[in-house]
């Protein structure tokens, strides 16, 4: 097979490509609003529609919730997996889009053309990029090189609630030599990225109570204790002066950096002035002895996501309030583990309570990190294949977010994933006014055409 035939395809054909995107961009598939779920499933029927259009056995598989897409196509080794979702956040606040979000299109910025909607990025645009390489590849010779089997999530913006139940019980369909996921980033505008290193995430919320009511503060106030003085004490004693967690035990299962790693990042030249700059900060705020690029990739955190307790509307009212309550997130590394952390936690925010106060978790959620193998040679392969279509080689990389569905193809299917995307820093995934760089769909294409062609050799 000729891969530079491939390539001129994707050039000549991007216009239709860029079509068929904008048309799926069209379906607001909103998983986590009940109102959208008829769109969620119209999208589901379209990445039915699209595989088929492949020649894929392709069908919608139900669940609990939103529905499975998974598609066969191809034959011989290896055997791929791709996983991308087709579900996309939800839009508020309306008010600061500059446009109906769900209204796709080509807009012309200072930086080159961009594909405008919600779900351009975060990742419609970031999953038909592999597709529209498969179909280059398959106009141009009549087949793919290899097995793939793709696998299409409607859920992953409202937390995956099918997914691990769906993997358990149909896992065996889906296993292949190599899980691909298209929902990451470029290092740089220029500097292609697989990310190797994944955090995992622990959420929660608490609650403090301390009066049974709410009281007056010149009638209890000095006597009855304040629940919002007994959890900003107990949140504010999470991190020592040194930005290190202070929760027992929080480090025990924290690797070091290998130093190949740990000099590759630091050949990145990473501008930590301009990253906090741009958001209008200056000083970095982690572990005093740790790199800021550390700080986002490779080590563990604790942050306060929301507090709030008694009065809060205009005006000022004397109020002691009866609860108090925070939410609370810990991006985990290595092999630390979200139930052992989530006990650390808890008795941490016990050595604060009195004895009169009582406190609660209404909502508690965690995963683990994910680490992947570089000695597997499909790595370098892949990098070696997306260099060749950018400016500069492809570097691997750390991620400060979280895709358990990475974690969970490793633990059930026992696969390798490669995580390699084309979003940029500006994106605004997840905000209002979500945009695809144009330049990201048509070289990610191109970029996957590469990956295949070269895993099939």
């Amino acid at each position: 097979m000729s891969l530079d035939a491939i390539l001129s395809r994707i050039d000549d054909q991007m216009d239709d490509a860029v079509e068929r995107l904008l048309e799926l961009l069209r379906v607001p598939s909103i998983s986590t609003d009940p109102a959208f779920k008829p769109d969620v499933d119209r999208a589901a029927d379209w990445m039915v529609e699209a595989l088929k259009s492949l020649g894929a056995e392709a069908s919608k598989r139900p669940t609990t919730g939103h529905p499975m897409v998974v598609g066969h196509l191809g034959e011989g080794k290896p055997h791929l997996l791709f996983y991308g979702h087709y579900d996309v956040q939800p839009v508020d606040p309306l008010a600061l889009w500059h446009k109906d979000p769900f209204d796709a299109s080509i807009e012309e910025t200072s930086k080159g053309k961009v594909i405008r909607a919600r779900g351009a990025a975060d990742d419609k645009g970031q999953l038909m990029t592999f597709v529209e390489a498969c179909r280059a590849i398959i106009a141009e010779h009549g087949k793919l090189p290899c097995k793939i089997t793709f696998f299409f999530e409607g859920e992953e913006e409202s937390g995956s609630p099918s997914l691990v139940p769906y993997l358990e019980e149909f896992g065996a369909e889906l296993k292949a030599d190599l899980a691909l996921i298209c929902d990451t980033g470029l290092y740089d505008r220029d500097t292609p990225a697989i990310t190797t290193q994944l955090r995992g995430l622990l959420g929660l919320e608490v609650t403090v109570t301390a009066p049974e009511m709410d009281l007056h503060s010149g009638m209890y106030g000095g006597i009855a204790m304040n629940p919002i003085r007994v959890l900003s004490k107990a949140l504010g004693a999470l991190h020592d002066d040194t930005g290190r967690i202070t929760l027992e035990g929080f480090y025990d299962d924290v690797p070091e950096l290998p130093d190949t790693v740990r000099a590759q990042w630091q050949n990145l030249a990473f501008d930590h002035a301009r990253f906090l700059g741009d958001v209008g900060l200056s000083i970095p705020a982690g572990e005093q002895d740790r790199t800021p690029l550390e700080m986002i990739w490779s080590r563990p955190t604790a942050e306060v996501n929301g507090i709030w307790g008694g009065y809060i509307g205009d005006g000022f009212k004397t109020v002691l309030p009866s609860k108090a309550s925070a939410k609370v997130s810990f991006r985990l590394v290595g092999q630390q583990d979200p139930e052992k952390i989530l006990a650390a936690f808890k008795k941490h925010m016990l050595t604060f309570l009195p004895d009169d106060c009582k406190i609660d978790y209404p909502h508690e959620k965690g995963s683990g990190a994910s680490v992947m193998r570089l000695d597997n040679p499909a790595f370098e392969k892949a990098r070696k294949a997306i260099s060749a279509e950018w400016p500069r080689p492809a570097v691997f990389a750390g991620c400060g977010g979280s895709i358990p569905i990475a974690g969970h193809f490793q633990d059930l299917l026992g696969m390798d994933v490669v995580l390699a995307g084309w979003g940029n820093d500006d994106d605004l995934i997840h905000s209002p006014n979500e945009k695809y760089d144009l330049r990201s769909f048509h070289l990610g294409t191109r970029s996957w055409a590469r990956v295949i062609m070269a895993l099939a050799e």
